[in-house]
């Protein structure tokens, strides 16, 4: 393995622990603050990282997309969201090393004083990547969080005033509809919390319906059945690996509240939009929790990688 190679390849890995990780992760560990004067630190911002996309995604609502590579497994979209309500939402900020580009594009696409919510659907770091430089340049908005969400925010330095606490089955009002706060059926983070925009019966549900993919696609309904189909069971065995616990019957409980919802489309954090596909991507799911257990590359296998020999 050439020295280019292998920072490529560390890079890469990076970038895994930013979108895989359970929990906040190491670049959650600094505060809001510190955040805040890191700036546009990272790959992204000296040009070694993925691109960000700007695209529409569903009536009223833009994707902010970066495409991270997962080494050995493929490529996972990091979404963030934009609601154009009465009273914007934006979902999620992305990914730290992303932080210079994201705030870039967010400033382009709203003035961020007009900005009045943040609805952060949980706390890992490829969704607060630029919670810090927004609730700097927007005044105006409140971030939307549980209890313990708020919580884990504490551990980085987060300003309790600029929290709004919300439990799923409770709406918030943004003047021209109503979102209401949903527990998505898989997750990685116990705070997790998706959202419903009544007005365009847009679901969207964070971790939740993620999939790793072969390369970059506009919808999911331009992914190959079967690539779908083994790109979301392999992302919920490692983004979730408790369903290969949970009581069948309670997790089919909460894939039917999905269902009976009908949403028009999805929008997971890791997934293209998924316009009319929601009972195939609950089958998916359904199948992850009877899929093998996921287990990761061990030191003896990064090494391996790392020597760029064969393996024996």
């Amino acid at each position: 393995m050439t020295d280019k190679t292998r920072r490529q390849f560390l890079r890469d890995m990076g970038a895994t622990a930013l979108a895989v990780s359970a929990g906040s992760g190491l670049a959650g560990t600094a505060s809001l603050a510190e955040a805040d004067d890191q700036g546009s630190a990272g790959p992204a911002a000296s040009g070694g990282g993925p691109a960000l996309e700007v695209r529409s995604a569903a009536p009223d609502v833009e994707a902010l997309t970066a495409y991270v590579p997962l080494p050995s497994l493929g490529l996972v979209p990091v979404s963030a969201f934009l609601i154009r309500s009465a009273q914007p939402v934006l979902v999620d900020t992305g990914l730290a090393a992303m932080r210079a580009e994201f705030m870039e594009q967010l400033r382009g696409m709203i003035a961020l004083e007009d900005l009045r919510w943040l609805w952060l659907t949980h706390t890992d770091a490829d969704h607060t990547g630029s919670l810090a430089q927004v609730l700097a340049e927007a005044p105006n908005a409140r971030v939307v969080t549980t209890f313990l969400g708020m919580g884990k925010l504490n551990l980085q330095q987060f300003p309790v005033d600029r929290a709004y606490l919300l439990n799923p089955g409770q709406n918030l009002d943004v003047g021209d509809r109503q979102l209401e706060a949903v527990k998505p059926p898989s997750f990685d983070a116990p705070e997790t919390t998706g959202l419903m925009d009544t007005k365009t019966k847009t679901l969207f549900t964070a971790d939740c319906f993620g999939a790793l993919m072969k390369e970059p696609a506009e919808d999911a309904s331009d992914i190959a059945a079967a690539d779908l189909r083994e790109g979301l069971v392999t992302w919920a065995t490692v983004d979730a690996p408790w369903l290969q616990v949970v009581d069948e019957s309670k997790f089919g409980e909460s894939l039917g509240a999905i269902r009976n919802m009908e949403p028009s489309r999805i929008l997971s954090s890791h997934l293209p939009p998924a316009t009319g596909m929601t009972d195939v991507l609950l089958q998916h799911l359904a199948a992850a929790r009877t899929a093998p257990r996921f287990v990761g590359p061990d030191q003896a296998a990064l090494e391996q990688m790392l020597s760029g020999k064969p393996n024996k």
